[in-house]
């Protein structure tokens, strides 16, 4: 597969196009941000991990029936995926309270909700991601009805399937974000990344915040955590 011309330089990878129209290649960098790009910085190895350890998850995904757009790990960094049309929409499931949902409902974090919440966000950095609603998402055309009524099934899918993945290996889901695509076919598959950049993940016993919100609020040991979780995934279902 050759790489071409670079197509996209996003916040954590690089796209470029192949001599195939229908594929592109993921380029995985070491980069790190937070608050919508305002804060900065990377760890040595990052996109290694996060390029092994996103291509892991699909495949379990997979196995549970979620379509995805992953094709082939090319090497440590590299990754070609099925060439799909974005929805702008980022789609967000929480299973505990954390984060911006702990500070607009006022909801202690930490606190298990009563069912998995789904909300959407308009993928528009100039704007910084707003919330958006299904009926204003409909409104300015970011997706059809019946899209965003697979968005979300999709959505609640991926849920059950993260918790069970990350429990086994003594992790809680506390909530992520996904992204999805539209394929040349017209398919929706779930694209982008799944990473503790992506998720709140939580060690099930001492609730150890084990992504992101390590680098986010200056808690320390944030390459260190990034190993861990891909080491406890490799550990348990490399054997299983």
């Amino acid at each position: 597969m050759v790489k071409k011309e670079l197509l996209y330089t996003g916040k954590a990878k690089k796209v470029y196009a192949t001599d195939d129209p229908n594929l592109c290649i993921f380029e995985y960098k070491d980069d790190a941000t937070a608050f919508n790009g305002l804060k900065k910085g990377s760890f040595e190895g990052k996109g290694v991990i996060n390029n092994k350890m996103a291509n892991f998850i699909f495949r379990l995904l997979e196995a549970d029936g979620i379509k995805t757009h992953l094709k082939e790990e090319l090497s440590d960094r590299e990754t070609l995926v099925e060439k799909c049309e974005i929805v702008p929409l980022e789609i967000i499931v929480r299973n505990v309270a954390a984060g911006s949902f702990s500070k607009r409902f006022g909801v202690e974090e930490g606190t298990p909700l009563k069912n998995p919440t789904l909300e959407f966000s308009y993928k528009n950095d100039d704007l910084g991601d707003p919330m958006i609603n299904t009926s204003q998402a409909l409104a300015i055309g970011l997706a059809t009805e019946n899209e965003i009524k697979e968005l979300s099934e999709m959505a609640f899918k991926v849920n059950e399937s993260l918790k069970k993945i990350f429990l086994q290996i003594g992790i809680k889901l506390i909530d992520f974000k996904i992204e999805a695509g539209r394929t040349s076919d017209g398919r929706i598959v779930l694209a982008d990344e799944i990473s503790p950049d992506t998720c709140r993940l939580w060690d099930a016993e001492t609730n150890k915040k084990l992504d992101k919100d390590r680098f986010r609020f200056d808690l320390g040991e944030f390459s260190d955590v990034y190993f861990e979780v891909w080491g406890r995934l490799k550990e348990y279902y490399g054997n299983n």
